[in-house]
Order: C-alpha cells, then structure tokens, then sequence
C-alpha cells in the first residue's frame, strides 16, 4: 500500500458523544434527515494538479474559494509536497469520520490511537470509561455524510506544519442501554444529524503520513 493511500486512510476524527455536557466541544445532534450515501474513499486519477503560479488549480477552487486564505494556503502545502491532493485528503477525511466514530461508538478506540493528538485521545478515553463505569452501552449506525468541506487551511513554511479544518454533518442513528438493557436515550430508527469542525494537523515533507486530529469544535 502506498503511502498517499496510507495518508488517507490515517486520518483520524472525532466521535459523536453521548454526555451533554461535551456538545459544546463535540458537536451537536440535532433534527431528522434522510440518509444521506457516503463518499466512497479512492485516489483520483488524471493529469497532475501540481500549483501552476497564475493559473487556477481545480483541487484547490473545488473546496475552498479562489484567492482565500485557504486557498493560498493550500496552494503552499502543494508546493512543499507535490503529492498532496486536496480532493484525495476530503474524501480521506470522512472515511475517517466513519472510522473513529463507530471505534468511539463500540468503546474501543485501540485502532484509532495513534491518529489522535495525546490530549485529544485523552479526552475520548475518559468518555469512554465513564460510560463503561455507569454500565451504558452504545448501538449505533453510520448512515452516510450529507456535508464535507473545508472550513479553514494553515501552513508555516518555515516548519511546513499544515493544518486543515473540515466541516462535516453526518447522518446516524444510535439508541443508549442501560445495565438491564434498557434504553436510555436515543432510538434505532430515527436518523440525527451530527455536526461537527475537526482540525488536523501534520508536518509535511516528511516521511510520516500521519494526519493528527488537534482540535474539535462545531
């Protein structure tokens, strides 16, 4: 496996929490949709997308508006590592919000582990086992994602630090049991959205694929 397709796949991301007092770190669930059919994850292929000074670049302008900040920045992340693709990073971004969710969902975030920044992994573990402790356990479904975009883009070339925001709005459904099986909270039909902003950061022109997730908001 190559290591633009292990970059993608490496992209960590932030779960759906069930504690309310987390919403306004974690995003917020609100209202019903259809379910919305997620993005398959595959590298594009086609001519490169390499910046071109003075010409428009379609991987940059598909997902943020030309002459933004974002975009200049993107347009650096390129120069630094040619084989970074926009698009190739979005569609990367909500395999990966699947991924962590439904590893947060089930309680085990082993898997997930090394794409998480400490303090963020840190966090996760301890809702986690609060949630083990109180005897709650979760039946969910990832039914798709109706938003992905861009929300924001830095680059330091002097450290070649990238950091990328995304903005997604998931459809699940999922419904809490207490220790006798009842449920608590949530239901097994009812689609919710979920809403949140997770940044990702990474140092590029390295040899390490690795996109970690930073921060989190809504």
């Amino acid at each position: 496996m190559n290591s633009p397709i292990i970059q993608l796949l490496v992209l960590a991301g932030i779960a759906v929490f069930l504690i309310l007092r987390l919403r306004s770190v974690l995003g917020t669930r609100d209202g019903f949709e259809k379910p919305a059919e997620p993005r398959p994850l595959e590298r594009r292929s086609g001519p490169d997308l390499s910046v071109i000074d003075g010409t428009p670049d379609p991987d940059i302008t598909d997902h943020v508006k030309a002459e933004s900040a974002a975009a200049k920045a993107l347009a650096a992340m390129k120069r630094k590592e040619p084989d970074f693709n926009v698009g190739d990073f979005v569609h990367g971004a909500g395999a990966a919000y699947e991924m962590i969710l439904m590893a947060f969902e089930r309680g085990d975030l082993s898997q997930v582990k090394p794409f998480l920044d400490p303090e963020i992994y840190d966090a996760f573990a301890a809702v986690v086992e609060d949630r083990h402790q109180k005897g709650l356990t979760v039946e969910a479904k990832f039914v798709g994602l109706s938003q992905i975009e861009i929300d924001e883009a830095l680059f330091d070339e002097a450290t070649g630090e990238a950091d990328i925001s995304v903005r997604f709005q998931g459809e699940l459904t999922y419904q809490v049991r207490d220790k006798s099986g009842e449920v608590v909270e949530g239901n097994d039909t009812s689609v919710k959205r979920q809403k949140d902003v997770w940044t990702f950061s990474r140092q590029l022109g390295t040899n390490d694929p690795n996109w970690l997730l930073v921060a989190t908001g809504e």
